[in-house]
């Protein structure tokens, strides 16, 4: 199973709950499953790498494994700001690949109920590619736009991943 997140249409998962880890960029909160982050990290010095996607600041050594570190602000369109002591990187597993993500900041891990995910409108998300948007949830005060981050790149851009 290559994504723990359950589809909005199946009908006998939706009852059953799911973790996810939430975070911020630029005001608002977006998720992501539990199962795809292994860890987060405080920002490290990022060593740049030439001819790359506007969107990737460059890679670090993790523990001796090197890793390809992705503005999320850039990737969603987003105005740039300086990093500061609440800007973190999600590790993430993408497609079988470590990578890192920089967020604004990391809120929490909640469960939610699968029947809580609704589909995304299509005007919710200005500078993210509707295709990386599994979902939707509205609880209470808070609605969270949850992530499919194999869905976030190209086939081209992955390939240039595994390169770094």
């Amino acid at each position: 199973m290559s994504s723990a997140l359950v589809p909005v249409k199946s009908d006998e998962s939706r009852g059953e709950l799911i973790q996810l880890v939430s975070f911020n960029l630029d005001q608002e909160e977006y998720g992501v499953d539990v199962l795809k982050v292994r860890e987060i990290i405080r920002m490290p010095i990022v060593t740049r790498v030439p001819n790359t996607p506007h969107f990737v600041e460059g890679v670090i050594n993790l523990r001796g494994k090197v890793i390809p570190i992705i503005s999320m602000r850039k990737k969603f369109g987003l105005m740039e700001t300086e990093y500061d002591k609440q800007t973190r990187i999600m590790v993430m597993d993408v497609d079988g690949e470590l990578m890192g993500f920089i967020v604004d900041s990391v809120s929490e891990v909640i469960r939610v109920s699968g029947s809580e995910i609704q589909p995304s409108p299509a005007v919710v998300a200005s500078g993210i590619d509707q295709d990386c948007i599994a979902g939707v949830i509205n609880q209470a005060e808070r609605l969270l736009v949850l992530l499919d981050l194999e869905k976030m790149f190209s086939n081209d851009e992955k390939s240039l991943f595994g390169s770094l």
